[in-house]
């Protein structure tokens, strides 16, 4: 069974809803691969601001309204984070948004207090991890990995997920651990692990390097781009997972743990 994804590496505007989500149509319009899920930037329609004050929206709003037509339209996944409004309280939210219309959501978990994101974004306790054609798939965020617990595998009867995804606005100052924490994920979890950053300069003149990727199981990178924006689509097998996992079953060996706290 495969599962076809597309990463969209872009630029963003600063604060500017409405021309990154003109610049994102314009770019998932232009994939010409047959895909199933299309995978945005951490706060894709405004950049990584700290003024959610001016730039929230509600669940009803303009963006999920946008990523709704286009999930439909497309008969794709569409997925991405964008900052949201709920009960007096902002997030960090990813939308995990169905062909049909139905979403679902994560809200990050991490939020980086080197930036101040703790002081005006509510913290998600909750974990995501959604399935597709027999595939799935935990999705998180930007800060989320440098926190390998958060990620980790349980001790089950089986893994827990297939593929790691992270959405982000990582800058090229620290992206040295962007790259090696995303192959250690992939290592340790034994799963596919894909990250979609953005490039180019935000608002704070932050520059982003994009150095997006997708690696496999046994950490090998299969897709690696930086400095430049892309659209790339690859095609994943479930066979070569599951091979690894029989050949190397490692997670079978794994520390069993709970995370307090929480309501996973």
């Amino acid at each position: 069974m495969s599962l076809t994804f597309t990463l969209i590496q872009t630029n963003l505007f600063w604060e500017n809803k409405e021309a990154n989500l003109r610049l994102l149509k314009e770019k998932i319009n232009a994939i010409e691969q047959k895909t199933e899920i299309v995978v945005l930037p951490e706060m894709f329609s405004t950049g990584f601001s700290m003024n959610p004050e001016q730039l929230a929206e509600t669940m009803n709003g303009t963006t999920i309204e946008w990523m709704k037509k286009i999930a439909i339209q497309k008969k794709i996944i569409l997925t991405g984070s964008l900052i949201i409004k709920e009960n007096n309280c902002f997030y960090n939210r990813l939308v995990w948004m169905l062909p049909n219309g139905n979403l679902g959501y994560y809200d990050k978990r991490h939020c980086f207090a080197f930036a101040g994101e703790h002081e005006k974004y509510t913290a998600g306790n909750k974990r995501l991890i959604t399935s597709v054609k027999g595939w799935k798939i935990n999705v998180q965020i930007c800060y989320d990995l440098r926190f390998p617990v958060w990620a980790r595998q349980k001790v089950t009867d089986a893994p827990e997920y297939d593929v790691l995804l992270y959405v982000a606005n990582w800058p090229e100052k620290r992206n040295y651990a962007w790259k090696s924490l995303l192959v250690a994920r992939a290592i340790e979890n034994q799963c596919y692990v894909i990250g979609v950053n953005r490039v180019g300069n935000d608002g704070n003149e932050m520059y982003h390097s994009g150095d997006s990727m997708v690696i496999n199981p046994l950490g090998e990178i299969l897709y690696h781009k930086a400095r430049e924006e892309d659209i790339f689509t690859i095609k994943l097998n479930k066979a070569n997972i599951d091979e690894v996992r029989n050949k190397f079953p490692f997670w079978k060996d794994a520390d069993n743990f709970k995370i307090l706290n929480d309501a996973i």
